[in-house]
């Protein structure tokens, strides 16, 4: 085993205990960015994560440049990311003059000569780069090429557990806050319209909508809304289209693509409201769909199994409150009937 051997397994024996001793992202993306530097011999290393708001770039961690230079020029991540996808990596031997590259004289004022970008992934998703800075003029072979994709790969584990510890917590805080208040309330309005908030705000979503099913006249009757136009909501009353058809069947549907699956009726409406990526889910109560819930992101996205899960709970604890409210409305309406009889009989005296 050569010296530079020894190193980068004596770097992920280190890493590899971190990930065991610590569940602090940060902590874990830092030891990586300082890894790679160390390890390879770098002027400086820098994480990003794609803001997928923004098209750009953020550092989440960084050794070795300057406040000034990592906060100056953001990276627009999509032009990047493609890139990417067609060669695993990046290599700038000459990192102030290449075309491929901007703010070439910010890049010599940092003292950066040499520039190699790997992807971040999750799950072959591309979720932003590693990148290693040298400052001398430096051609990078195979096997750093694989080292420095294998700390980005250490990265991305990092942060899709992070995501997932943090996610599971939300969820669970979603879900006993529902729970809290169709416990507290039969207010049915305000539990629905409560619901559609939070999902939205809990689960980074751009807009969701509940709907019930009007048999008699084949619509589908907004109950409550979120983060949308009244001119899209009006565009889904009727129950007609292929995606309320599946949905009142009982059928969960995950639609990653909004322009380009054939179930949608309404996509010039979606680009105009700027949805990409959409949910929809069946609303049950006595083991009858009753209505859809319908969530939408404005980026489009995969939307993770366990947050699939969370929506179909969250759902059907929907359903229950609008059972309990149904509950109690007709036992107000027995007792006032019952009331009614009791006086009518006493008037017979």
């Amino acid at each position: 085993m050569t010296t530079r051997e020894r190193d980068y397994f004596k770097t992920f024996c280190t890493i590899s205990k971190a990930f065991g001793t610590t569940a602090k992202r940060d902590d874990l993306l830092k030891l990586i960015v300082d890894s790679a530097v160390e390890s390879m011999n770098g002027k400086a290393a820098c994480l990003f994560l794609a803001d997928e708001h923004k098209d750009i770039f953020v550092p989440m961690a960084q050794s070795g440049l300057s406040e000034k230079y990592i906060h100056a020029n953001p990276l627009h991540s999509r032009k990047l990311v493609a890139a990417l996808e067609k060669k695993n990596h990046l290599h700038f031997v000459d990192a102030t003059t290449d075309p491929r590259l901007e703010n070439h004289e910010a890049k010599k004022a940092e003292g950066i000569a040499s520039l190699l970008t790997v992807p971040v992934r999750v799950k072959s998703r591309t979720i932003g780069i590693l990148s290693l800075y040298t400052a001398e003029t430096r051609e990078f072979q195979e096997e750093e090429i694989e080292f420095l994709c294998a700390l980005a790969e250490q990265g991305g584990i990092a942060i899709e557990n992070n995501r997932l510890y943090r996610r599971m917590q939300k969820n669970a805080m979603l879900f006993l806050d529902l729970a809290a208040k169709i416990n507290s309330t039969l207010e049915i309005n305000e539990i629905l319209n409560e619901l559609t908030v939070e999902i939205c705000e809990k689960l980074d979503l751009r807009g969701a909508v509940i709907r019930l099913l009007d048999e008699e006249h084949e619509e589908m009757k907004l109950v409550a809304s979120h983060g949308l136009s009244e001119g899209f909501l009006e565009k889904g009353r009727t129950a007609m289209i292929e995606t309320a058809q599946l949905a009142l069947k009982g059928e969960t549907l995950i639609i990653s693509d909004t322009a380009k699956d054939n179930r949608i009726a309404f996509k010039d409406a979606m680009q105009k409201e700027g949805l990409m990526s959409m949910i929809v889910t069946p609303i049950t109560a006595r083991e009858k769909v009753i209505g859809v819930l319908r969530l939408y992101s404005e980026t489009q996205r995969e939307f993770p199994d366990d947050l699939i899960m969370m929506v179909k709970a969250l759902a059907h604890q929907g359903g229950l409150a609008i059972q309990n409210a149904s509950m109690y409305l007709q036992l107000k309406e027995d007792k006032k009937s019952l009331e009614q009889d009791i006086w009518s009989h006493r008037s017979w005296f």
